[in-house]
């Protein structure tokens, strides 16, 4: 998660991958299908491991990956290991693209971010069986912020957590579809680089979407759920920001996921734009939630290594970290498999 807010300013240019049009309209609601309840459901749920989490981020946060600056070559070693992973799953990505979204330098600077080098998004993608043309947003950021004075700061929790997340959820969700059961929207799987300098990857992303916006029903957003923060020592919690902001019924789903999967302490103290720590702007919801796209972002609080090098592998609680995935997981699997797509009617 970036250190500092700063405000955002979007400028259009042109994607490296195929870039949407825009269309309109948000659909209507009905109520639960209660999927969580069904086989299918039950089945892809326990794909997500805690073991599966670990061996992964072991990779992505080790030092090899030289704390994953923007556009870094650890970055780029970690991308494409995420890649691999994807290639390895069959899991494919979106027609119009490739695995990778060139962010451009000249994009960065005029946002601040200096003398950064090019870098990618990486975007991995399920199709819908039914809803093809909706698609739902499970993103978190890969990038952290290097090494420096010779000290590598892995990043282990800031994303390293969200980024395994991400990649298990769509091991899940590509286990579903395997056996049969694949999600009725499409789902896109995320990975945005440039966070922690000024979240460009996300705005690059929602400047030059590969899906129209407007066809976007939610963006779920992991951003270090690996740990937990002094006030919530050893409880099993997470702190979720944004839920309702624009649909009153996102926080629902997302709590029935909850009560019917790990029934963790949902926090709300954070869930508030005019909060002190403004950290609804701080992460890469944002993007989706300026351009009127629904939005959750799961947290786990501003501990004591919070962008110091000793944020490391050997301190995250695999256990916890895999089911606050599983309620992402959980919260996606309602979002892509209900009648209809969630309305957005707040402003």
């Amino acid at each position: 998660m970036r250190k500092l807010f700063i405000p955002l300013f979007s400028v259009a240019v042109l994607a490296s991958c195929g870039t949407a049009n825009n269309a309109s309209g948000t659909g209507t609601s009905k109520s639960s299908t209660s999927a969580q309840g069904s086989k299918a459901f039950l089945s892809a749920y326990k794909e997500i491991k805690a073991e599966d989490l670990k061996k992964n981020l072991y990779v992505i946060a080790s030092d090899e990956m030289e704390g994953r600056d923007t556009g870094s070559p650890g970055q780029k070693r970690a991308g494409e290991y995420m890649v691999n992973y994807y290639k390895t799953l069959g899991i494919s990505y979106p027609k119009a693209c490739s695995y990778y979204q060139k962010v451009p330098a000249d994009f960065m600077k005029k946002r601040g971010g200096g003398n950064l080098p090019d870098s990618e998004n990486i975007l991995a993608f399920i199709e819908g069986s039914e809803k093809p043309d909706e698609i739902v947003v499970i993103s978190g950021h890969y990038d952290h912020v290097g090494t420096r004075n010779g000290v590598v700061y892995n990043g282990a929790d800031d994303d390293g957590s969200g980024t395994v997340a991400v990649m298990e959820i769509a091991k899940a969700f590509q286990a579903a579809k395997k056996a049969g059961n694949g999600p009725k929207r499409s789902i896109l799987f995320l990975h945005v680089t440039g966070e922690e300098h000024g979240l460009f990857g996300s705005e690059y992303y929602t400047d030059n979407p590969v899906f129209p916006l407007a066809n976007t029903v939610a963006d779920l957003n992991i951003d270090m759920i690996g740990r937990d923060d002094p006030e919530n020592r050893g409880k099993q919690y997470v702190y979720v920001i944004g839920s309702e902001m624009l649909s009153s019924q996102l926080k629902v789903i997302n709590e029935t996921a909850n009560k019917t999967t790990n029934n963790l302490e949902l926090n709300y103290k954070y869930d508030d734009p005019n909060d002190t720590q403004r950290l609804y702007y701080r992460s890469d919801h944002y993007n989706f939630a300026k351009n009127n796209v629904p939005v959750a972002f799961f947290f786990d609080g501003i501990h004591e290594d919070y962008h110091k090098p000793t944020d490391d592998v050997e301190k995250i609680d695999y256990n916890l970290l895999a089911k606050r995935t599983q309620l992402v997981f959980a919260t996606a699997w309602e979002l892509a498999n209900r009648p209809q797509r969630i309305m957005v009617d707040k402003k």
